[in-house]
This record gives structure tokens, sequence and C-alpha cells, in this order.
């Protein structure tokens, strides 16, 4: 079981992969020609960054807290100026249609994390966390979205906003949360916990 300097230890790593994901987009090597010419592989972009599998992935490994407290500290970070989100930071940053899923960090945090650590290390069961926590990122994003056209109407369209900041990244998502799972389960096991 971990301890309370383990989670604490977490959390920063977890603060310091949140703020490195937003710059480091994933990309994935495809082949161009059949049968496979290692010379001639491209490496095509999924449309996303590594934030979101930074924050599943110090959940899987450090728990709830850990990944509840990393979301919470990266919240504060961002809102009180330190350039940190993907368009900067500080108060004004509220009013950006993608704060919702930056919320939505705190929720997905801690329920990956709490799935991760309720049964027996699997990776399955590491899966499972990841895809519940994603889902609580896009919930919670949804729900600010909605807010936000009803109280601030603006150029894009309520429909347009969940295609494009919803589904659009989700196919990308869930590629790094496989990745995020398998990663999860051997540096569990090598880790011991």
């Amino acid at each position: 079981m971990l301890t309370i300097f383990d989670e604490l230890l977490w959390a920063i790593i977890g603060l310091l992969l949140t703020i490195s994901g937003v710059f480091i987009e994933v990309a994935i090597p495809l082949p161009t020609e059949w049968p496979i010419n290692w010379n001639q592989i491209d490496i095509q972009s999924v449309g996303v960054t590594l934030q979101v599998g930074a924050v599943l992935l110090v959940s899987c490994l450090g728990g709830k807290n850990a990944g509840a407290l990393s979301q919470i500290a990266y919240l504060v970070l961002g809102l009180s100026g330190v350039q940190v989100f993907s368009q900067g930071g500080g108060l004004s940053y509220l009013k950006e249609p993608t704060f919702g899923y930056l919320l939505g960090f705190l929720p997905g945090a801690w329920i990956c994390g709490y799935l991760a650590f309720r049964k027996q290390r699997r990776i399955e069961v590491l899966l499972l966390s990841c895809l519940c926590g994603l889902l609580a990122i896009h919930l919670m994003g949804v729900i600010y979205l909605t807010g936000l056209s009803l109280f601030k109407p603006s150029s894009m369209s309520w429909g347009a906003s969940i295609w494009q900041y919803s589904l659009l990244p989700l196919p990308g998502q869930l590629i790094v949360i496989c990745a995020v799972a398998v990663i999860a389960y051997l540096l569990r096991q090598v880790l011991f916990y």
C-alpha cells in the first residue's frame, strides 16, 4: 500500500507530467507500403496531446489522492496566472470552452485512481479505470460547454463545440489510455504494488 509520502511524490510527478503533457503531441508510426518497408514509415499525429494520459497515468500509479492532488495543484497554478494551460493561464481562462475539460481532470483522476486500486492489479482493471476517468473528464467538459453556451453565446454552436472538444479527440485519447494501461501495469509490476 502507498504511504502519504508516496502519494505526495506521485502528486508532484503528476503535476509535472500534466504540465509537460500539454506540449507533447501523440503520434504513431504507420507504414506507407505493404509489405512493410522500414525505410518508408510515416509518423502520423492522432490529434491529441499527452496531457490526459499524464492525468490518468499518475492516478493508476499513485492512486486517487495523488491523482486528485496533482490536478488541484495544476488548476490552482493555471488560474493563478502561471502559463501552464495550452492557451496560457489566469482567471480569464474560465471563459475558454476547454476549461471544463481541465476541471474534469480532477474527478477523472480521482475516479481512475480509486478504481485502479480497488481490485487486484490486472491490465483490464487499469484499462477500465482509465476509461472511467476519461468518461468523467468528457462529462465535466460537456456540462461546462452546456453552461457556457447558455450564459455566453458564441459563434460556435453547442453541437459543434461538442464535436470539436469531445468527439474529435476521443479516438486519439482511446489510443492514449490503452498505452497508459500497459505502462501503468508494467510499472506497477516493477514497483511491486
